[in-house]
């Protein structure tokens, strides 16, 4: 779905505010908070991406991962924004996904694109992710350079994937692994081994033999 021009939790976050982005900046970096900011991520990405979007879909994103949309602001006017998601793919691994990405073309070159991609993935990672994924067109030179510039790799090749016919790259990043996704990973492997242990007869905390 994205198709970026510089290029799970659901409940209710708190605003919050990054700050400046630099001395004497006035941009500032704003998590979506409530209904109030929907016109605003709405305007945004229908004055520059080329995929035309209904309420419902910004309602599916933002209703489910408002912890996972920021908002870029010069003073008060917004300029740039970037909404994802997460979910378990196929049952196996968490997944985030990059679904839209929009810097106003006055602003880039700034490093705004990077700076919201960049506090979604942490976002994405402090939800247990294992991965993050997404769509850019081929012919968008911008937005293919400052997704490799994060790590991101080509996957595979969608064509005719917009509705322009123009074909996507799948990029991909993979996300270290957080000490608390470690933990998880081997708490889940004591337990597994405990269940086969039973399974074959022994208790769990029996002694090993030597």
């Amino acid at each position: 779905m994205t198709d970026s021009t510089s290029p799970a939790a659901t409940a209710e976050p708190s605003r919050s505010d990054s700050g400046a982005q630099a001395s004497g900046s006035g941009i500032r970096y704003v998590q979506f908070k409530d209904e109030n900011d929907l016109p605003v991520v709405m305007n945004l990405v229908d004055q520059e991406l080329s995929e035309p979007y209904s309420i419902f879909t910004y309602r599916y994103f933002l209703a489910q991962w408002p912890n996972l949309c920021y908002i870029a602001y010069d003073g008060d006017k917004p300029f740039g924004t970037v909404v994802c998601k997460m979910d378990v793919h196929r049952g196996q691994r968490m997944r985030g996904y990059v679904a839209m990405l929009v810097v106003d073309k006055a602003y880039r070159g700034k490093r705004v694109g990077s700076e919201l991609v960049k506090m979604a993935i942490s976002a994405m990672s402090a939800g247990g992710c294992e991965e993050v994924v997404l769509e850019a067109e081929v012919v968008n030179t911008g937005a293919l350079k400052l997704y490799q510039g994060l790590g991101f790799v080509r996957d595979k090749r969608l064509h005719r994937y917009y509705l322009n016919g123009v074909d996507a790259y799948r990029l991909k990043l993979l996300l270290p692994e957080t000490e608390e996704r470690r933990l998880a990973r081997l708490a889940e492997v004591a337990e597994a081994e405990a269940g086969a242990a039973e399974l074959d007869g022994v208790p769990a905390d029996a002694p090993a033999l030597v």
